[in-house]
């Protein structure tokens, strides 16, 4: 068994999950979320703890990888997951208008993004954009889709980055 799949699950209070047919369903105050569980992983429930189990020898890093998503599920309904986004580049602009994001960003055209069911996206400022939801792996998705626009540039350091993203810098040419 991995280290990661010893580790029991506490499940915190307002937080229901229902172990079915080979299924994991979540339910919290952010949302509801489920996932089907692979052939050689299984969950045992006891109280407010959760603990995951290897069938078989063959793949015990399922168990951990298993142990991780089930995890993401709880805290996600439970507290809600979150990108921070910054622009960087001048006359870079973002604005959020119900759940749609439009960003001016330096082409001839305002891009437009269309968030996804279950996605909420603000801006604090015009150039932040925060990206939210319980569903840790689409808050991910939706962040790297908006940063793939304009990825940040070498030289200038311009373009969509992740708030707490270092951008290495190259030198430019000299003459």
């Amino acid at each position: 068994m991995s280290r990661v799949a010893k580790a029991p699950i506490e499940i915190p209070s307002g937080v229901e999950l229902k172990i079915v047919d080979g299924a994991v369903n979540v339910k919290g105050p952010k949302g509801v979320l489920g996932l089907k569980l692979h052939p050689t992983v299984a969950l045992e429930q006891e109280d407010k703890t959760i603990t995951v189990k290897s069938l078989g020898s063959g793949n015990l890093a399922m168990a951990g990888t298993f142990r991780a998503l089930v995890n993401n599920l709880i805290e996600g309904v439970a507290n809600g997951f979150e990108k921070k986004l910054t622009l960087v580049g001048v006359g870079y602009r973002a604005q959020a208008q119900g759940n749609n994001l439009s960003l001016a960003l330096g082409f001839s055209h305002p891009v437009e993004y269309i968030a996804p069911e279950g996605i909420t996206i603000e801006t604090p400022s015009q150039t932040e954009i925060v990206v939210k939801g319980c569903d840790k792996q689409r808050v991910g998705q939706v962040a790297a889709e908006i940063r793939a626009y304009r990825p940040p540039e070498p030289y200038k350091g311009k373009g969509v980055r992740y708030s707490d993203e270092k951008v290495v810098r190259k030198e430019a040419k000299k003459a």
